[in-house]
């Protein structure tokens, strides 16, 4: 049996979901016959921490006493912010030794903070991911993934999506199964693919102000099988396509076809994981009218093709024959 030692960093101000979620789905593949993952919990001084909620939360020793660990765990919380030399000097040290290196939410600005991203493709919560370009140029940051994997370093996007990333860390080290089993007893139905964006095309877009540009909106959501050309949008918000395009991007930050690209692709995950309609039937209702237009545009957004994409997310309830 493979013994892992998963070490999680504790400090004032840290996220307690970012710490405990990724820990619960750590513990939970230990339940499995043959697996096992030492979970270990430490501070700088060991003593209690205040998570941002005001829970108490008691490392198990100092940073200083825990054992190297194969996955080292860096959570993000307001204590984030501002410098914190004593922690980054020690990460500064001590990531290295590690096997994996991984930041959940604003963990990322820890360890930039210590130089340990310098040269690395990585991400963080939205809300920071300007913050971090800006504070560390060396540092390439994505924006859109809720994680990226980068050799050794594993980043991810704010709060949930550390339990995503500990569910793929999991699959990396004993298969798709166990990781799938573990998502169920958590209730989490579908492990979301890294290069998920963050958010859905709603929610990354903003909402027009205008209120025909708001009804277009709503209906490229609607009807993503329909014409959803500039100069049918245009028509439809009584706009010319100049001023329409102009006018949407201006509102929303984003270009109409991005956002029909997003809500498309949406569409199809969403029939994808809840239903047995086969990916032709799919690929019509979703507006890339024939599969080959939608394997394209899966392998562009999210790596992977429609059919594997439905093999991996599917939810048990829509689990059935399907004619791929």
């Amino acid at each position: 049996m493979i013994q892992r030692t998963v070490l999680v960093v504790l400090f004032d101000g840290v996220q307690s979901l970012d710490a405990t979620g990724p820990m619960e789905v750590f513990a939970g593949a230990s339940r499995a016959p043959g697996v096992s993952y030492t979970l270990r919990t430490a501070s700088l001084d060991g003593g209690p921490v205040r998570a941002t909620s005001g829970l108490t939360l008691m490392p198990d020793s100092t940073l200083a006493e825990a054992p190297v660990p194969h996955t080292l765990l860096v959570p993000g919380g307001h204590g984030t912010r501002g410098s914190h030399p004593e922690l980054t000097a020690w990460l500064r040290v001590h990531a290295p030794e590690a096997e994996r290196l991984v930041s959940v939410c604003t963990g990322a600005l820890l360890l930039a903070e210590a130089g340990l991203l310098d040269g690395h493709r990585v991400t963080t919560h939205w809300n920071y991911c300007a913050q971090l370009a800006h504070d560390f140029p060396a540092v390439e940051v994505d924006p859109d993934p809720i994680f990226v994997r980068d050799g050794r370093l594993a980043t991810s996007a704010g709060v949930t999506a550390g339990i995503d990333l500990a569910l793929a860390l999991v699959e990396e080290d004993h298969g798709r199964d166990l990781a799938l089993n573990v998502a169920r007893h958590l209730v989490v139905f579908l492990r979301r693919p890294g290069n998920q964006a963050q958010f859905s095309a709603q929610l990354s877009a903003q909402t027009a102000q205008r209120d025909p540009l708001r009804e277009v909106q709503h209906w490229i959501t609607q009807h993503p099988d329909a014409d959803l050309a500039v100069d049918a949008l245009a028509a439809r918000a009584r706009l010319s396509p100049r001023h329409f395009a102009r006018a949407f991007r201006a509102e929303t930050g984003t270009t109409p076809g991005r956002y029909v690209d997003r809500v498309r692709l949406e569409h199809a995950r969403r029939l994808l994981e809840d239903t047995c309609d086969p990916v032709g039937r799919i690929a019509r209702a979703s507006g890339y009218g024939t599969p080959e237009a939608m394997r394209r545009a899966f392998v562009k957004a999210l790596a992977t093709a429609p059919a594997e994409y439905r093999r991996r997310f599917r939810t048990p309830a829509s689990a059935g024959p399907a004619a791929d």
